[in-house]
């Protein structure tokens, strides 16, 4: 609940008058509710009259703050050096190309103009490249299972979410690192699901319990697809296993044409090897899951300073040519199909050869990937909001807000990693996932930014207020009808004086976010599957969550 601050200090007038008394909005706002003597005309205001206002429900589309806001208003590159960068990349596909690409992605380039050399590196005429961008998927809807959580990426159209494979779960009670299982990953889905900031689930986790392959992949779907109905990115370790993990998302769906219609899993897929080589085998699965009817991230994740240039732009370049190459191989074999340009270089500590994704050099990499996104007009995705810092400490808070905001103000449509992510992505925080989504609502609320006319301007309420009214806008209406429509407000974070702190018992930020933690996995699923159908996944698959 917001509470008004009481002005600590007063108000110091010259010499010779008289000393006012310190203006107080928590005075006013007693007045307001005094009884009086006299019957006089009341201003809307009062703790009462703002609880009713924030307890009546608001429509999605008049939050303050949601999915799909379009940022784009920052540029850190110039539309000369992104013309260059642009350039650079198709240079980059022409004379040096990408090699290990397998027979079959060989067969298929190679069909739609795409030239084969003599060290086995495939290159890309340019002429190519700009008739498959003619070809790309321009706006793409990744799917909710219960349709209330659809992204609709185009244009700037900013969402967050998770992602990443960790090994480890971050325990925060005990200070330490374990190794995840697949029901810390199912705890993750439901976690998401609950938070209205972080807008899909793609796997932050990967199941250390499942040794066998084959049956983590598909744990991994049965696992977020009980926990949560928004949109679930995920990954396949081999070709062969994708075949099962349709049949398995075929069932959930009621039929391969119901997913075909409306896919709410998209493949991750790392189908390049930084510097511009093919990964064999996530190119096979990424065609499988093509032929498939399911949505394909391009990622390219190079390493600044390592497996790609250590240089800002030379980052971008390399991430672009690759995903460049990417996106022909994809419309080479089904032209339109849904994929996300997915460029996400990383930032590297060139002093020790450790991951910097927490750095202002990776919110630049970020923040420039947004615009190539935006030049090619092509639906795009990022990584922002991770942190190097092993626990979700004042360091995970700067990090994670840093990149997190700039991605969202420069309008990548899918910003990965964005909560949740510590130990350059070596572990997972359930607490700093609920913690990410109070973070994520105040990037949202940079995202939106300030509407200048003539209404929000409020000279008419200036008049009003300075010449006839009380002196301050606290009650008036149109502050209250702003509460909910302007404002964010932290779930977690804590907005109270140091006296009213200390009244409620000295709360700690990290133990609010484990009992809220606790209060949403103790409620149990909301998505879980029906009795029918769970059984039967339980029969055609071997599944570990327990019951």
């Amino acid at each position: 609940m917001y509470r008004a601050r009481s002005a600590q200090t007063e108000v110091v007038r010259p010499a010779g008058r008289r000393k006012c008394k310190s203006f107080s909005p928590q005075d006013e706002l007693k007045k307001a509710k005094t009884p009086m003597s006299e019957p006089r005309v009341r201003r809307a205001g009062g703790r009462s009259a703002r609880q009713a206002l924030r307890a009546a429900p608001i429509a999605a589309e008049e939050r303050s703050i949601r999915a799909g806001m379009e940022g784009g208003t920052y540029k850190p590159l110039s539309d000369s050096q992104i013309l260059r960068i642009h350039n650079a990349a198709l240079n980059a596909l022409e004379n040096i190309g990408l090699a290990d690409a397998p027979p079959s992605g060989v067969k298929i380039l190679t069909d739609v103009g795409a030239i084969l050399g003599e060290d086995g590196r495939i290159r890309f005429p340019r002429a190519l490249v700009e008739d498959m961008l003619t070809k790309a998927n321009k706006n793409v809807t990744l799917y909710s299972r219960d349709g209330k959580n659809n992204l609709e990426l185009k244009g700037n159209r900013v969402h967050y979410g998770t992602a990443g494979a960790a090994v480890h779960l971050v325990d925060v009670e005990g200070n330490e690192y374990r190794e995840c299982g697949v029901q810390d990953l199912h705890d993750a889905a439901r976690i998401v699901d609950r938070l209205a900031n972080v807008h899909f689930l793609q796997r932050p986790m990967v199941c250390r319990d499942i040794p066998n392959n084959h049956e983590m992949d598909l744990n991994t779907i049965y696992a977020t697809a009980s926990g949560t109905t928004k949109h679930i990115g995920t990954s396949f370790t081999e070709p062969s296993f994708v075949s099962d993990a349709l049949k398995m998302i075929y069932q959930i769906s009621g039929s391969e044409a119901n997913f075909r219609a409306q896919p709410w899993m998209s493949n991750s897929n790392c189908f390049v090897v930084p510097p511009m080589k093919f990964a064999t085998e996530s190119c096979e699965v990424m065609e499988a899951c093509i032929r498939g009817g399911v949505p394909v991230l391009l990622l390219s994740a190079g390493m600044a300073g390592a497996t790609a240039p250590s240089t800002i732009a030379g980052a971008i370049v390399q991430a672009t040519a690759e995903c460049l190459g990417g996106l022909v191989y994809v419309n080479a074999i089904a032209p339109g199909h849904p994929a996300i340009f997915g460029t996400w270089p990383f930032g590297l500590d060139l002093r020790t050869g450790a991951m910097s994704i927490g750095s202002g050099e990776q919110a630049l990499l970020t923040s420039g990937c947004a615009q190539m996104h935006n030049f090619y007009d092509l639906p795009g995705g990022a990584a922002a909001g991770a942190t190097d810092s092993k626990m979700p400490d004042m360091q995970a808070g700067w990090e994670q807000m840093c990149s997190n905001v700039m991605a969202g103000l420069s309008g990548v449509n899918m910003i990965y990693e964005a909560a949740g992510m510590h130990a350059s992505l070596l572990g997972f925080c359930h607490e700093s996932l609920i913690l990410g989504n109070d973070i994520i609502g105040q990037a949202l609320r940079c995202v939106r930014g300030i509407e200048v006319t003539d209404e929000t301007m409020a000279l008419d309420q200036i008049r009003e207020v300075c010449v006839s009214g009380p002196g301050h806008y606290l009650g008036t209406g149109e502050t209250l009808s702003r509460m909910e429509t302007d404002y964010v407000y932290p779930n977690m974070g804590d907005r109270t004086s140091p006296k009213e702190w200390v009244e409620l018992g000295k709360p700690n930020l990290l133990k609010k976010a484990t009992a809220r933690k606790e209060e949403i996995l103790a409620a149990g699923s909301q998505c879980k599957f029906d009795a029918a159908l769970d059984e039967s996944l339980r029969k055609n698959f071997t599944i570990h969550l327990p019951k």
